[in-house]
Parts: C-alpha cells; structure tokens; sequence
C-alpha cells in the first residue's frame, strides 16, 4: 500500500504568531518606480470604518459589464503631514545605513506643532545650512543611494483620535536622481503634504498596518485545526499529541494556544475609488461612524477591507507589484446610512 499524503492542519504561516512592537506598522521597502519626475511614495491615515458604494463594473469579461455593481469599501480619514527633514542613505557592506539628514527649523516646527516637542527634542546646536549642503555634496559625488522624507501626522486635527502626540516615519522618494530629490524636498521642509499629492484615483496602493488584537486564543482560533472526535477522552479543541516520546521537548511546529491578533500585516493592491473632502462629498453616515464618529479632513474610499481596527493609523505606500490596469471607476452611489444597527 502506498504512502498516504496527509499535510498538517493548520497554516504555520507568519510564525511566530506574537504581538506587534508597536501600534503603527513599519514600512521595510519602497520600490523602485522608475527615473520620472520626483513624487512620494507613501502616505498615512487613520481608519474610520467600513461602508459601502455603487460603482460600474468596467470588466468586459464580467456578466454584470457596464451595470451598477454594491462593493464594500473602507473610509481612511487622512489629515495633512507635516515635512521636518530629509535624511539620505548610502549603500554598505551590511545594508543601507543613515549618511546624513537635515531638519527644518525647530521654532517653526514647534509653532505650527505645539505637541511635537513630545516626540522630538529642540535641536539647539542644528546647522540646517550645514547638514544640508552635507547632503547635496553626498549626492553630487554618488555616494546616496536613496533619499527619503521625515514627516509627522497631525492627530489634533482629528476629532475622533484621543492622542495628539503626533507619529513620526519616513516616507519614501522616487524618481531622478538623488540630487534631485533633495532640492525638491528642501523647497517643501516645513511645509505640509495633502494625499491628492501622494495618489489619485485608481491608484494601486499597499496597506502596512497592525490588525485587531483578540487576546489568548485556543488552537482551533488560532491555527485552525481540525476539530477532534467527539468520542474523545478529554477534550476536542486541542492538538492530538504534543510530540513523540524520543524528543525531550515540545517542537515549535506543535500549533498551540496563545496571542491571536495584534499582529503586522500587509495587504497588497487596494483600490483607491475616491479622494475627497467633506465639503465636496459627504461621507459620513448618519449619527457618525462606530466608536469614530465624523470624517472633518481630507479621506479616501479604498475598495475591500483594511487591516486593524477604527482610529488605528494605517501606512500607504506605491504597490510593490502593481496591476496594469488602474483606471479610475465610476462611483454612482455612497452609503450614508446609519451604522448604529437602529
């Protein structure tokens, strides 16, 4: 008799499975887009919650081409960022390291971020003038192989965020050369950065954020194994076995309870259907969005689901491995409707 082929149960995919190290996902790679004109590459938002549209199925293979199709999509309320420096990077032996950066003026930035100060200390002996032609000397003679922006959220002008210390990351550069990129980003240090400026409609984008957290989970929640025979001894929502007798410890493929959410993902290739404002397009449902309550700044309606939960800061990012077609769809319809189940 020939050998039967059985694979665990249970995807030992993302292991281990333990909780993120901070709240706010971290971008590890931007990509390379090409020598064109110099734009950024990412943006941040804080999520509102889910709705859903009308648009028209463009797919001319799709029974319903050319009608009104109901998708779901996620409202990401995205304020301004603020510029605070640039920073270069050179290429070594061990990876990218940090070849130099230089930061706005601090009194500028404290005045229009009162609240910065918890985050970033005032740089009292900082030759802007310096660091910066340091940088431009660096990129003329080869030695930076990217360039990247320093940037700040702007919680306070978010109703619904309890926090206003604001978020600092780096936000990717792409497009000419490296000289290039920092006279473009000196001419915006201080100044803020709108997500019309980042993307447009149709737009491809991926999502880094830290999803829901639900805690100390069993195996079944958890991995997802099979259940076992109600004729068993003890108890079905557990492993068979642990392991053979001959090892004298549990292996760490044996799948078993633990920390279940909470964790840093990545979702490829969203759709963005709409940039907007409130005062151009309404957005908000009636009585507010659950445990968010109303969109007052710049949005985006991003078709499909967004990891985390409401108020949690999401990261965008230019798609890693794009699709060839982004053209922008016909939205019909937005539902306003009440969310609160009434």
């Amino acid at each position: 008799m020939g050998d039967r082929h059985k694979p665990k149960r249970g995807s030992m995919a993302f292991s281990p499975r333990k909780r993120a190290r901070r709240q706010t996902g971290r971008v590890k790679s931007w990509p390379d887009n090409g020598n064109g004109e110099v734009r950024i590459q990412g943006f941040a938002g804080y999520k509102a919650g889910m709705s859903h549209v009308l648009i028209r199925d463009e797919n001319k293979g799709s029974p319903s081409a050319g009608q009104e199709i109901r998708k779901a999509v996620t409202i990401v309320e995205t304020p301004p960022m603020r510029v605070l420096g640039i920073r270069g990077y050179r290429q070594t032996y061990y990876g990218k390291q940090t070849a130099g950066e230089a930061w706005a003026a601090s009194d500028s930035i404290l005045e229009s971020q009162p609240f910065l100060s918890r985050r970033v200390p005032e740089r009292k002996s900082h030759d802007h003038e310096a660091h910066l032609k340091g940088l431009k000397e660096m990129a003329e003679n080869g030695e930076l192989c990217e360039v990247r922006l320093i940037v700040s959220t702007q919680p306070t002008m978010v109703k619904s965020v309890p926090t206003k210390t604001p978020n600092i990351m780096e936000l990717g550069l792409s497009g000419s050369d490296a000289t290039s990129r920092i006279a473009w980003a000196e001419e915006r240090l201080g100044e803020t950065l709108s997500v019309a400026d980042v993307f447009s409609n149709g737009s491809d984008l991926d999502v880094i954020a830290v999803t829901k957290g639900k805690g100390w989970q069993g195996s079944i929640k958890r991995w997802g194994i099979k259940l076992l025979s109600h004729k068993n001894s003890k108890r079905r929502r557990q492993g068979g076995n642990m392991g053979d007798f001959g090892t004298g410890y549990v292996r760490k493929t044996i799948r078993q309870a633990g920390q279940t959410g909470y964790h840093q993902r990545t979702e490829y290739n969203k759709k963005v259907l709409r940039i907007s404002s409130p005062d151009e397009d309404e957005v908000t449902p009636d009585g507010g969005f659950l445990r968010y309550g109303e969109v007052t700044n710049d949005y985006m309606i991003v078709q499909g689901s967004l990891p985390g939960p409401s108020k949690r800061l999401l990261r965008f990012r230019d798609a890693v491995r794009p699709r060839k077609n982004q053209d922008a769809s016909e939205i019909t319809y937005v539902s306003t409707s009440s969310k609160q189940g009434v």
